[in-house]
């Protein structure tokens, strides 16, 4: 694993766990799933490559991306290259072999069986970072973080994370263990997690990981309307805010952040992802791409620096009450926030 004084880009603390990691992490979900079907392995290897010739080493995973397969992708872009990266995963989301959604389990017989699977789909024998993916209503918190430690005490796990979890659920979970990072959706059209969820992780030293910091790809420009988003398995087209009334009201933020963008010399995803590293030095980014060139764009966010004028601006530019839509769709809302 690189060491702080390594490392190409800046090194940021996952709150007070002592897991440090690049400033902004590589989300590898799109590799395999969700965001259309024309995806490429050779090309998100070569991505998942010079992301950490970059000294970009946080990389982030889950057992239900392509239903294993983007863990197998990651594993083998690692190969000569484990001791480079911090390696992070998730599991708790149950799907079927077609790929179905049927439900979330937190139990600790599934939660020993989900790190078997991962470990050997990756091809290691830890992982660093071990999320909940999402939190199991029906098994109580103690039972699933209490499972996970032993993974700890296993050495199969070096740290414990979850996601998408209320200020409550959190500070039960680090009574039972130290929970290291949570990640969540944040951005600047998702804040919700500013007004209990982060203030908690502050409180109790968790580290804070947003995951969809460019909006699904909605802050970076790339869309101009509804059709952009129609491509065969791109999932989102059934998210309320990518469709109808609701884009045209959110492109109008987006145009609002490109404007802002161009007169500071950047580009929206960049500025985008400087706001969010501006919120605090606990704040880790995991921005995914399949594509080089945006790799290396989402990196040079790290050299825009921002005044409090310019994050006032931004703000006021891209004013949270004016976002519209749900960021799921019904079924995937009842998920979150648990």
């Amino acid at each position: 694993m690189a060491t702080e004084s390594e490392a190409k880009l800046p090194r940021r603390e996952l709150g007070s766990s002592g897991l440090w990691v690049s400033a902004l992490g590589l989300g590898c979900m799109g590799m395999s799933e969700f965001y259309g079907t024309n995806n490429n392995d050779e090309e998100s290897i070569r991505v998942i490559h010079r992301a950490i010739d970059l000294g970009c080493d946080f990389i982030d995973t889950a057992d239900m991306y392509g239903l294993g397969k983007n863990e197998e992708l990651v594993g083998r872009a690692l190969k000569g290259r484990r001791h480079q990266v911090v390696l992070a995963s998730k599991f708790g989301n149950v799907r079927g072999p077609d790929g179905a959604f049927l439900g979330v389990s937190g139990k600790p017989s599934y939660v020993r069986e989900s790190c078997e699977g991962s470990l050997k789909r990756i091809g290691v024998e830890t992982i660093d970072l071990y999320y909940q993916h999402r939190v199991d209503l029906e098994t109580p918190i103690e039972e699933t973080i209490g499972a996970m430690s032993e993974l700890v005490r296993q050495g199969k796990v070096r740290y414990l994370g979850m996601s998408e979890a209320v200020a409550g659920t959190v500070r039960r979970a680090h009574k039972v263990h130290p929970i290291a990072a949570l990640q969540s959706e944040y951005s600047l059209w998702e804040r919700s997690v500013e007004d209990e969820i982060l203030p908690a992780c502050r409180d109790l030293g968790v580290g804070f990981v947003p995951y969809s910091p460019l909006g699904r790809g909605f802050l970076t420009g790339a869309f101009k309307n509804p059709e952009d988003v129609n491509a065969p398995g791109d999932n989102r087209r059934n998210f309320p805010r990518f469709q109808g009334e609701n884009f045209q009201k959110n492109l109008e933020l987006a145009k609002r952040l490109e404007n802002l963008a161009t007169r500071k010399g950047c580009k929206p995803c960049q500025l985008a992802l400087a706001w969010l590293l501006a919120q605090g030095p606990d704040i880790v980014p995991i921005p995914g791409t399949r594509r080089i060139k945006y790799l290396e764009e989402n990196l040079a966010a790290l050299n825009v620096k921002l005044s409090s004028e310019d994050i006032a601006e931004i703000e006021s530019a891209v004013p949270i009450e004016q976002v519209v839509g749900e960021r799921y769709h019904a079924h995937g809302m009842k998920t979150i926030n648990r």
